[in-house]
């Protein structure tokens, strides 16, 4: 084949390929072909070599990275460069190793680029900075922080535009994906305990979140190794400003990263969060959603094995809005949050599922963020879209009814004992129809005349699903709950008939079936 031939081959080759590279790269490529194969191919048969490899490795945008895939060559714009870690590596005679983490994105996502020794020792050198658009050839993999791609070739890219921003987000409605030297104030809603994994180059990692809000929204904050203590030493509540953060993707939704040089400080501000929460008769199974309401009733802590051997603990609590209520999952740590019948609580992020009965429950579990809020937090909760997580808008103004009219349908009156808050709950207020004063509670009931007052020493027979089990049993009939005072065994869920006389609000079972 002669020279004119397999150039024109080479012209026609390219004109026909469907990537993103410049005929004098593709060229280069073809030369370098050629000199690997050791003369056992010709330049037209490099050439369509590469042209095979560039269409099955080629792809449009992040987003469209698998880690199954083999390959991958695309064009990112880096948004922020982690710190230079060293490692060694099992042979005696092998030098010690060396990786930097870099965030790239685009306008579809972000991934996270691992470069390894004399190119990451270059990258620490300060041959690449924030902004800089890469073309990139590597091996996409899963990572603990998600998906990962190992660089073989990076090269700049002066000529390729991508509309990703740099920059402080101000506030949380603000942050978009792919900001870097982030700066945002926020309050701290909740903490998440410090997890450990190992890495691949044998070192152990250290990851934690905490989840701060504004007047805009919420996002999580996820914070890595010696920065993931910093969790556990922030009570919620506090106000805190997040320094150098820098914006990725997440199933979805927004989070905010710490980077290396990034800090959590506390600060002298008044920040004010105002959530928005989906009605709970909206929500349907498979939703992800956020929710606010009134705690009706909440069970004890059960604990379980898992399968790994190690033990896992759940609660459960059923909270009411205005549109309705809905048992809640509290799992792990969540567990162990101090709420009681009466107090106003905010989930968010949570996974609605079938639960006993066909009915649907609540799962709050590690990527959920759960917040007791105080009493005039949540006059009216607004009614969004379930589906939604992540960084999120801020709730629409207040209306009247709301959270605030069950109020006193949750709570018995402060002067009441603790035993009488959490056993009375809907079924029992202070100051009931009939009258009554202070700390003496009093529940209603229905029958062929409408709804009466039940005194003390009354004889009464309530139905209803058992929605807290132990010491009171109490029973949720779909409009009022009432407390049992019962030695029986009973199953969270399970439909039962009591019957007995009332005493201090309670009704002391002789029978319940």
């Amino acid at each position: 084949m002669t020279q004119t031939t397999a150039m024109g081959a080479i012209d026609d080759i390219y004109e026909d390929l469907d990537a993103d590279v410049s005929e004098e790269r593709f060229r280069e490529a073809v030369e370098d072909k050629v000199e690997q194969m050791g003369g056992l191919a010709d330049e037209e048969t490099a050439a369509m070599l590469i042209a095979h490899e560039l269409d099955e490795s080629e792809v449009n945008a992040v987003a469209d990275i698998e880690a199954g895939m083999q390959e991958v060559k695309f064009i990112a714009k880096v948004i922020s460069i982690g710190d230079l870690r060293t490692f060694e590596r099992d042979g005696e005679d092998e030098e010690d190793g060396c990786v930097i983490n870099v965030d790239v994105a685009d306008e579809t996502g972000t991934v996270r680029l691992a470069f390894w020794d004399g190119q990451a020792q270059a990258i620490d050198d300060g041959q690449m900075e924030p902004g800089d658009v890469l073309r990139i050839k590597g091996r996409p993999k899963d990572g603990y922080s998600g998906l990962e791609v190992s660089v073989d070739e990076a090269q700049p890219d002066e000529e390729t535009e991508i509309e990703v921003e740099l920059g402080d987000g101000s506030t949380i409605d603000a942050l978009t994906l792919g900001q870097s030297d982030v700066t945002v104030d926020g309050r701290v809603l909740s903490t998440d305990s410090v997890r450990t994994f190992d890495r691949d180059d044998g070192s152990e990692g250290k990851v934690a979140n905490l989840t701060i809000g504004d007047e805009t929204g919420r996002v999580r904050v996820t914070l890595w190794d010696e920065k993931a203590d910093l969790a556990e030493s922030i009570e919620p509540n506090t106000c805190v400003e997040i320094v150098d953060g820098y914006v990725r993707e997440r199933d979805g939704s927004l989070e905010l990263h710490l980077g290396e040089e990034g800090a959590v400080n506390e600060i002298d501000a008044e920040i004010h969060f105002e959530p928005e929460a989906d009605l709970i008769a909206d929500v349907e199974i498979d939703d992800t959603a956020d929710l606010a309401g009134v705690v009706r009733s909440t069970d004890p802590i059960r604990t379980f094995d898992r399968d790994d051997g190690s033990e896992g603990q759940v609660r459960n609590v059923r909270i009411q809005d205005e549109s309705g209520d809905l048992r809640v999952a509290l799992w792990g740590d969540k567990a162990d949050l101090d709420v009681a019948p009466g107090d106003h609580l905010y989930v968010a992020d949570v996974e609605i599922q079938d639960g006993w009965q066909d009915d649907k429950e609540a799962s709050a579990n590690w990527a959920s963020t759960v917040v007791p809020l105080p009493d005039d937090a949540l006059d009216a909760p607004t009614g969004g879209t379930a589906g939604g997580g992540g960084a999120s808008g801020a709730g629409a103004d207040s209306a009247d009814g709301g959270l605030a009219a069950y109020t006193d349908d949750a709570n018995t009156d402060e002067e009441s004992s603790g035993d009488d808050r959490g056993a009375a709950e809907a079924a029992a207020v202070s100051g009931g129809p009939d009258g009554t004063e202070g700390g003496e509670s009093t529940s209603e009931t229905d029958d062929s005349t409408g709804a009466n007052a039940v005194a003390d020493g009354d004889e009464v027979e309530f139905t209803g699903t058992v929605v807290q089990t132990g010491d009171p049993v109490v029973l949720d009939d779909g409009e009022q709950t009432m407390s049992v005072e019962t030695s029986e065994a009973v199953t969270l869920g399970q439909q039962v008939t009591a019957r007995g006389q009332i005493h201090d609000g309670r009704l002391d079972a002789d029978d319940l079936f």
